[in-house]
């Protein structure tokens, strides 16, 4: 008898979950090109979201600069890399398939999960988000998955789904009830596991017979950032944290691991070093006979961590032939990596479900904005002394 009112208070305290309330799960990368045509036009997509943020680039220069980049990609995927197509969109769409898979096995069709490109039409957020207002979805989770948090990937995430959300308002009453967000895979353990787990399997697999622990060299690999960026935090924290841990478990086995930053050697910008170039050659001059590439600020393959990461191989085999140099993937689609992935997004997906409803009207913003004065500092300045004390605070504004 003693069990069932505890029961109805266990209900009781759990918050309802609306019915009506759908989620969708928007999970964002940079998208990469598959047919030279579309080379400028991705170009100008990055200048303009990434670029922007750091170099003093004027607009008009964005079209014509993206079809000289696009010249460079043209010799860089084509000659090089006899004609190039990058896995990442496959990859990408693996990943989406495989988490929504998790998601709808706890929680059926009121969840689903929808890919966007930074760079990449007809998969700009904007197009994607016109899809998912079409087909009834009221909640939003944002969730870039390419690279460690920062202002220059997760931060372009938020700015393009910000604009479409403002194109796409309803004047009266918004049609997103809620919305959540998820940063980043920086400081998630199991993550860390699976960076420390898959690195030490391929060395068990390929490289233990012929060397020493001591003589085997890792390069963990982050995103590149550049220090200043016109105030916005670039990742640099998070990535040196996710660095530090990986490193911890590692290196009483293997004591030879630097971190090696995969940077966009920009003129005049400072980035973050060791790139992982010097940091390859540092761990050679320690003594390292064989050398571990393993990118672990990136979860998709990418042109950064395919052929950057090849070009600098192929440098190091030139130079020191008799070094074995093993070139690892990211976590991609494994099923590992997939299911901790889905994982972080249900636990927003229920807080979204359960909490209520949020009723915003796009139109009190603009009268807010201009309702507000411009120089209320919300406490007086009327002390015994003169005014010309509180003018002087208002100029900073």
């Amino acid at each position: 008898m003693v069990a069932s009112p505890m029961s109805t208070n266990d209900a009781a305290i759990a918050p309802p979950i609306s019915e009506a309330d759908r989620v969708a799960v928007l999970l964002i990368g940079y998208g990469e090109v598959e047919s030279y045509d579309d080379f400028a036009n991705y170009n100008e997509q990055a200048l303009n979201l990434l670029t922007a943020k750091f170099a003093p680039v004027p607009n008009w220069l964005y079209p014509p600069l993206a079809k000289l980049l696009a010249v460079f990609d043209l010799h860089e995927w084509g000659h090089q890399h006899n004609q190039f197509i990058s896995p990442h969109n496959a990859i990408f769409e693996r990943q989406r398939a495989g988490i929504e898979t998790s998601l709808q096995a706890e929680w059926g069709d009121r969840v689903k999960v929808f890919k966007a490109f930074n760079f990449c039409a007809p998969f700009l957020p904007k197009q994607v988000l016109e899809t998912i207002k079409a087909e009834g979805f009221n909640k939003l989770l944002i969730y870039p998955l390419l690279v460690v948090d920062s202002i220059f990937t997760s931060g372009i995430a938020v700015e393009q789904v910000n604009q479409a959300l403002s194109q796409l308002a309803d004047t009266d009453s918004h049609w997103i009830h809620g919305i959540r967000y998820i940063p980043s895979f920086y400081d998630e353990p199991d993550y860390i596991d699976l960076m420390v787990q898959l690195v030490e399997d391929k060395i068990a697999g390929e490289l233990a017979e012929a060397h020493l622990p001591s003589q085997i060299g890792i390069v963990l690999m982050n995103h590149g950032c550049p220090h200043e960026a016109k105030g916005f935090t670039p990742g640099i924290t998070e990535s040196q944290l996710l660095f530090d841990r990986v490193r911890e478990k590692l290196m009483h086995r293997y004591p030879l691991i630097s971190v090696g930053w995969l940077n966009h050697q920009t003129p005049m910008i400072q980035w973050t070093q060791p790139n992982a170039e010097l940091a390859a050659k540092n761990l050679i001059d320690l003594g390292a006979t064989a050398l571990v590439f393993m990118p672990i600020g990136f979860v998709t393959e990418n042109h950064e961590t395919l052929l950057d990461v090849e070009h600098i191989i192929d440098g190091l085999r030139r130079r020191k032939p008799d070094v074995t140099y093993v070139q690892m993937e990211c976590a991609n689609d494994h099923p590992v990596f997939l299911s901790m992935a889905a994982k972080w997004a249900s636990h927003q997906v229920a807080d979204l479900l359960a909490e209520t409803a949020l009723s915003v009207n796009p139109s009190l913003a603009i009268a807010q904005a201009q309702a507000t004065p411009h120089h209320s500092h919300g406490h007086s300045h009327s002390h015994s002394h003169d005014h010309g004390h509180s003018h002087s605070h208002d100029h900073h504004h």
